[in-house]
């Protein structure tokens, strides 16, 4: 099978066999290959069906966030190139418009699908196509705004989408939140879907006329009036269908050709299991989204290299080291307890901590709101993700001068999750912001110092950057907490004959490319700048002083970060020192390790080297 082409004519026992095989097939190449794997496997039947039934690519279909689009990739023609999945060079990860004309719409972050597609229809519609549109959400996902705007514009229109919610009860973590309730209620009402079901045997699923519609919609009224589960999607606009089987390949495709002949805003609601068909993915579905590499045997995950704690470790032990004492202190993440460390105080102090969902706008205002009621919340954002919250952090939080220490986590280039996830610009973002402090820790003990400066009156709204993975082992379990003067760099070598100036863990790369410099005879200047914002002008000035060139560092985009800052201070002042910068260049970079996009951006080792010597 290479193409949908090929299922079409597939039975039942066939379509299968199939599943079966597109299971095997992901389980083994993600364990070599690590990827999403929970998801996808637990979209297999209703991935299958919707290639069959549906003439895809005319017909599109738009897959919320991409983690289970890896069915669909192997059915639309990338079965060998799977291999390569999320790999330097390779496919992505999600779905990409300029990968595959399958693809009808780029994803990675959540919430989107229901409005791309929507816009996908009405802009065939009015150009006179008749084809399908199909988007396919999460209830994790449904936690999301975006979604609901969607949801609520595409209800209005009555267009002609169907919107797949994917219902597995769980996205990262455990869904949660008073969707996830109603959508738990909506599963036990037999009652109605029983009635409705009845109708809808009685009608047919062919179009049928205006007037027998019209008077189904005064039956299901009665329905609604009559049962005691009211249901907020057909509030919205949609026609409920379901809660079904979304592992019965066979209950799929019978309803997705009814669904495909009913013109009209509708809505399915499939029931799946995350990690369906592979045991250790079905048991523990959190670690199992995306569990590393793992023998498919006996699923047995392997354990990394012992050595340089997790960054992520770091702000989840400080932040309960801080709660402790300060009772003031609560945590909010916006699904990512487990991802961001937040869990560790959530174990100890669940009444403290708040997983909002995917929901970051709502987990900074709601973040300013406490702070506003007296309370001192961190809250900890994925950096790519935090670019959704802007305004909130602009008008809810800066502007108003609320205290807020946003902790930015998977700052930088993040790796295999590619260009949707990289934490590129929140140093140019942010920066113009006034009343915002942004500051970025070179090591473990740094971040989790600067976690407890933050808490000090000195100290405003911070934004605290922070890289994926592991530092560079500095020690920091149990050590005494030390004050971090805001606004202050420190010089980590001294030299003169050209100014390093880094920010972040990426210094780390600094210091190797200064000893390496050192040994061919260039003595370098290297200073930890530790703030972006506000700026150490006293360090800046002084380093000007001693070297006419200077380059900066940062694992970040180069406009509008540290080397922006270090050149506006330097043209400001007329100061005859040439600056160059090293960072992430003015595209969007593609997926690898860490250390191959560093390379490839040229800002590794050797590309420090090469700046710092070839002046």
């Amino acid at each position: 099978m290479e193409f949908p082409s090929d299922i079409k004519g597939l039975s039942q026992a066939e379509l299968e066999q199939l599943c079966s095989e597109l299971r095997e097939y992901i389980i083994s190449c993600c364990a070599e290959n690590p990827g999403h794997i929970g998801a996808s496997l637990g979209v297999v039947e209703l991935t299958v069906a919707l290639h069959k039934v549906f003439d895809t690519p005319n017909d599109k279909i738009v897959w919320d966030v991409g983690h289970q689009a890896y069915a669909h990739k192997i059915l639309t023609g990338r079965r060998e190139a799977f291999k390569t999945n999320r790999k330097f060079g390779g496919i992505s990860g999600f779905p990409k418009r300029t990968e595959s004309e399958y693809d009808a719409f780029g994803t990675g972050h959540s919430s989107t699908s229901i409005s791309a597609a929507l816009g996908l229809a009405v802009g065939a519609q009015m150009q006179g196509s008749e084809d399908n549109f199909v988007a396919v959400i999460g209830d994790g996902s449904m936690t999301g705004g975006l979604a609901f705007e969607g949801l609520n514009n595409a209800g209005s229109l009555k267009t002609n989408l169907l919107v797949i919610l994917n219902d597995n009860q769980i996205s990262i973590d455990k869904s949660i939140g008073a969707l996830h309730n109603h959508l738990m209620k909506v599963t036990t009402s037999r009652k109605y879907n029983r009635i409705k079901k009845t109708i809808w045997d009685r009608l047919g699923a062919r179009k049928i006329r205006t007037h027998v519609q019209n008077f189904t919609k005064y039956i299901k009224k009665g329905i609604l009036r009559n049962t005691s589960t009211s249901n907020l999607f057909d509030s919205l606009g949609f026609r409920y269908f379901g809660p079904m089987d979304g592992n019965d390949i066979g209950q799929m495709v019978n309803i997705l050709s009814r669904l495909k002949e009913i013109e009209g805003p509708k809505l399915l609601h499939v029931i799946t299991k995350k990690g369906k068909g592979y045991k250790p993915a079905e048991e523990d579905q959190t670690v199992w989204h995306a569990p590393g590499q793992f023998d498919p045997v006996t699923g047995i995950r392997v354990s990394g290299k012992e050595g340089a704690s997790k960054f992520q470790d770091v702000f989840g032990h400080t932040l309960l080291d801080l709660a402790r004492v300060n009772e003031k202190i609560v945590g909010i993440t916006p699904a990512m307890a487990t991802g961001c460390s937040m869990n560790i105080m959530m174990a100890e102090m669940p009444d403290r901590v708040f997983d909002v969902g995917i929901a970051e706008q709502h987990a900074v205002t709601f973040s300013a709101g406490l702070a506003a009621a007296g309370m001192l919340p961190f809250c900890n954002i994925y950096s790519s993700f935090a670019q959704r919250a802007y305004d909130n952090i602009i008008h809810d939080v800066a502007l108003q001068k609320l205290k807020v220490i946003l902790c930015l986590d998977r700052a930088g280039v993040v790796g295999e999750d590619g260009p949707t996830h990289h934490g590129a610009f929140d140093l140019s973002c942010f920066r113009p912001i006034p009343n915002v402090m942004i500051a970025a820790p070179l090591n473990e003990l740094e971040l989790r110092n600067m976690m407890y400066s933050a808490t000090l009156p000195e100290y405003d709204t911070i934004i605290i950057r922070y890289p994926r993975g592991t530092g560079n082992g500095t020690p920091w379990k149990d050590e005494p907490f030390s004050r971090i003067e805001p606004g202050r760099g420190v010089i980590l070598q001294e030299g003169n004959d050209v100014a390093l100036l880094s920010i972040g863990a990426i210094g780390h790369n600094g210091s190797l490319a200064v000893k390496a410099a050192r040994e061919r005879g260039v003595s370098v200047l290297h200073c930890d700048m530790r703030f972006l914002k506000p700026i150490d002008e006293e360090l800046l000035a002084d380093v000007c002083s001693k070297v006419d060139r200077i380059v900066t560092l940062e694992d970040g985009a180069l406009k509008g970060g540290l080397y922006s800052a270090v050149s506006e201070f330097v043209a400001s002042r007329n100061i005859p020192c040439k600056v160059t910068g090293l960072g992430i260049p003015d595209r969007f970079v593609g997926q690898g390790t860490p250390a191959q996009l560093h390379q490839e951006c040229g800002y590794d080792v050797e590309g420090i080297l090469k700046a710092l010597t070839n002046g």
